[in-house]
């Protein structure tokens, strides 16, 4: 990773860890799906901060409607992992339910849509992609340990 990377990287790590960055999150998630829509999906908050990111569409459970979501991920094999971590809120975000309850998924990834399938990792599976997630994202070990819910994890794998 270049210098400049490394340092957005590293700075991103920082405040990502701060105990009142849960109350931005809905202020991050809007001005990223702006940032992502005005540059037909070439530049998000996470992309500032040299880390990789995708932007999930997931039909809502009860409506049906499209819900928009962007995540850090970790690129896997074909496809990603993500965690529903809510920067550690007692809460489960709500993309984990809907991807739950449908399956399926569009994701948006460097300016290209791909169609997944959703699979919830569990157990041995499950550890061995915490590690994974880890590695890119430190503060995921801060999130586990403010909360008492798990936090589930996905890989996300293109379809057909």
């Amino acid at each position: 990773m270049a210098g400049g990377a490394a340092l957005r990287r590293a700075l991103a790590v920082r405040i990502g860890a701060v105990p009142w960055m849960p109350r931005l999150l809905p202020l991050i998630t809007a001005v990223d799906v702006i940032l992502h829509r005005l540059t037909r999906g070439h530049w998000g908050v996470l992309d500032l901060a040299a880390l990789p990111n995708l932007v999930l569409v997931v039909p809502g459970r009860r409506t049906g409607e499209p819900r928009v979501t962007p995540l850090l991920c970790v690129p896997y094999g074909d496809g990603w992992l993500v965690a529903g971590s809510n920067f550690g809120q007692q809460t489960t975000p709500m993309w984990v339910h809907n991807l739950a309850a449908a399956g399926r998924a569009t994701v948006h990834w460097k300016a290209r849509t791909h169609q997944v399938d959703a699979i919830e990792l569990l157990a041995a599976d499950r550890e061995h992609a915490w590690q994974i997630l880890v590695r890119t994202w430190p503060n995921f070990t801060i999130y586990a340990a403010r909360t008492s819910r798990p936090i589930r994890i996905f890989e996300l794998r293109r379809s057909g």
